[in-house]
């Protein structure tokens, strides 16, 4: 019921009608607040603290880092590692540990996409709104811009893989999604905003 506070204080839970306790505090509001402004900086606290309580890392996103080298690009990197799993977390769980395209369930091929990528913005790569769930095929396809989403949440796909005498596998798993809609998550819906950076930045057309 604690955790509904803060549903309670999304919007896009709000239309759903989540029962809180009736009574959201305003140290609930403070740091709802302080998550839309800085989700990077909360979810390192919060995966910090998760550490503290159970002495378990949550398992990070598959992104490339250089070894660190001393004590504080070590530390650097600890908080990295624990900005993704709590992203991973998120939006694992906002899609319901399904492919938002596919539907497969099989947990490990699905993977987290950043809508934009990591590296492009440091204040939207704890976001739950800037990921996806994808299996890995259609995660590898949407961050080298093969697919994009418009703002129908609908599949564009790009002309590079509409070549002539594609393969059947091509044809079937990749050429067939355009116009296919993303299956709507249960909270943290894609940020129209992080769409049109990925369509403008990132999508091969």
């Amino acid at each position: 019921m604690k955790a509904c506070n803060f549903a309670s204080l999304d919007p896009v839970q709000r239309a759903r009608k989540i029962v809180a306790l009736g009574n959201v505090s305003r140290g609930d509001r403070e740091l709802w607040d302080a998550f839309q402004q800085n989700p990077e900086e909360i979810a390192a606290e919060a995966e910090a603290a998760f550490v503290t309580l159970t002495g378990r890392e949550a398992p990070p996103l598959e992104v490339e880092f250089e070894l660190p080298d001393g004590p504080t690009e070590i530390l650097r990197m600890v908080r990295t590692r624990r900005v993704q799993g709590f992203f991973r977390a998120a939006v694992l769980t906002s899609y319901e540990y399904r492919c938002a395209l596919s539907d497969v369930a099989i947990p490990g091929l699905i993977n987290v996409s950043h809508i934009i990528p990591w590296s492009a913005n440091t204040a939207r790569r704890a976001d739950p709104s800037n990921g996806i769930a994808l299996n890995a095929l259609y995660d590898r396809a949407f961050d080298r811009g093969l697919i994009t989403l418009d703002d129908s949440l609908r599949v564009i796909v790009s002309r590079r893989l509409k070549i002539e005498d594609a393969p059947a596998f091509q044809q079937q798993t990749l050429i067939a999604l355009e116009g296919r809609p993303l299956r709507p998550p249960y909270r943290f819906a894609p940020d129209p905003v992080a769409l049109a950076h990925h369509r403008e930045h990132v999508f091969a057309d």
